[in-house]
C-alpha cells in the first residue's frame, strides 16, 4: 500500500455493543507540534488508557487528538438490597406505635415496601466480564482511530494536490526569473562594466581595488546561485510528496529555504521586473506554507 501525504485535521466516530452495553468513541484531531493525546472516559475506565495511547502512535506522527467515550447501558444492571439500617429504624417506629395503640403487628412485605428499607444497588461485573469489555471497547477505539486515519489521509490527498500547484507554480516563476535579461552573463557583464567605466572616470584607482569592486558588483548582480538552489528545492519538495507520510517538518524546512532564496533574489535584482518576479514568488511561498502547517 502506497503512503499518502496526511492532514493532521480530521473526525471519526465509532459506535459498538457488548453484553447489554453501549457506546460510541468521537475522535477529534487538529494540528499540533508533536503528538498529543487526551482521553475522556467514563469513571472505571481510566485504565484503558495506556493501551489507547499506543493505538494511537501506532498510527500517527503529529497532531493533537482527542478522544472520548460515551457508554450506556441497554440492560437492567441492579439487583434490590436490603437496607438493614433501615429497617431497624422502621421496626423501632412500629413498636413505638404498637405500645401505645393497640393493632397487629404489620406483615413483613409491608415493612419492606416502606422507602428506603429496599434499594437499588449497581450490579458490578465480574472480573471475567469486565475484560471481555475493555476488550470490546479497545477493539472499537481502534476501528475509529482507523477511520481517523483515512480521514486525515483524504484531506491529505486534496493537500498534496494543491501543494504541487504551489509548487509547480514557484518553478515557473523561477523560469521566468532565469529567463529575465537581468539574470543573463551578459546583462551581468555590461552591467560591470559600465560601472567600471565610471570607475576609471574619475582619479586613479589601484588595480587591485579595480578588482575588489569588479567582483563585488559581479556577486551583487548574480543570481543564478539563488535561482539554482529554488530549482533545487522545488524538486525537494516534489520527492517529499511523492515519498508521504510524515514529512510536515520537512516541507516547513522547505518554505523557509524557498523564502530565504527568494528575499536574496529581490535584494539582488536590478530592474523592475525581476523585483516583481521575486514578489510573485514570495507570495506563492507564503500560500504554501499555509497549507504546510497542516500536514502531518
Amino acid at each position: 500500500m502506497s503512503i499518502t501525504v496526511s492532514s493532521m485535521t480530521g473526525f471519526a466516530r465509532h459506535d459498538g455493543e457488548h453484553d447489554g452495553r453501549r457506546w460510541t468513541w468521537e475522535l477529534k484531531s487538529v494540528n499540533g507540534r508533536g503528538l498529543e493525546m487526551r482521553f475522556r472516559t467514563p469513571p472505571g475506565f481510566d485504565g484503558l488508557e495506556p493501551t489507547l495511547r499506543a493505538e494511537i502512535s501506532k498510527r500517527f506522527n503529529r497532531g493533537s487528538i482527542f478522544a472520548s467515550l460515551q457508554l450506556t447501558s441497554t440492560a437492567s444492571e441492579t439487583r434490590m438490597q436490603l437496607n438493614e439500617t433501615a429497617l431497624a429504624d422502621a421496626v423501632s417506629a412500629i413498636e413505638k406505635v404498637r405500645a401505645m395503640i393497640e393493632c397487629a403487628p404489620p406483615r413483613a412485605e409491608s415493612v419492606i415496601g416502606l422507602r428506603g428499607v429496599m434499594e437499588a444497588a449497581e450490579t458490578e461485573p465480574d472480573d471475567a466480564a469486565r475484560e471481555a469489555l475493555n476488550a470490546a471497547l479497545v477493539k472499537s477505539f481502534c476501528a475509529a482511530a482507523d477511520l481517523l486515519h483515512e480521514a486525515r489521509c483524504a484531506e491529505g490527498a486534496a493537500m498534496a494536490a494543491v501543494i504541487n500547484g504551489h509548487v509547480d507554480e514557484i518553478e515557473v516563476l523561477t523560469g521566468k526569473a532565469a529567463a529575465d535579461a537581468s539574470a543573463s552573463l551578459e546583462s551581468i557583464r555590461d552591467r560591470v562594466s559600465a560601472q567600471l567605466s565610471e570607475i576609471l572616470s574619475g582619479d586613479a584607482v589601484p588595480a587591485e581595488r579595480l578588482a575588489q569592486e569588479a567582483a563585488l558588483l559581479a556577486v551583487k548582480a548574480d543570481v543564478r546561485e539563488e535561482l539554482n538552489r529554488l530549482s533545487v528545492h522545488v524538486d525537494a519538495a516534489r520527492g517529499l510528496i511523492a515519498r508521504g507520510g510524515a514529512i510536515g517538518r520537512e516541507l516547513d524546512f522547505l518554505t523557509q529555504e524557498f523564502n530565504r532564496e527568494t528575499n536574496t533574489l529581490c535584494s539582488k535584482a536590478q530592474n523592475m521586473d525581476l523585483k516583481r518576479i521575486g514578489l510573485d514568488l514570495k507570495k506563492v511561498i507564503d500560500q504554501l506554507r499555509e497549507q504546510v502547517q497542516n500536514v502531518e
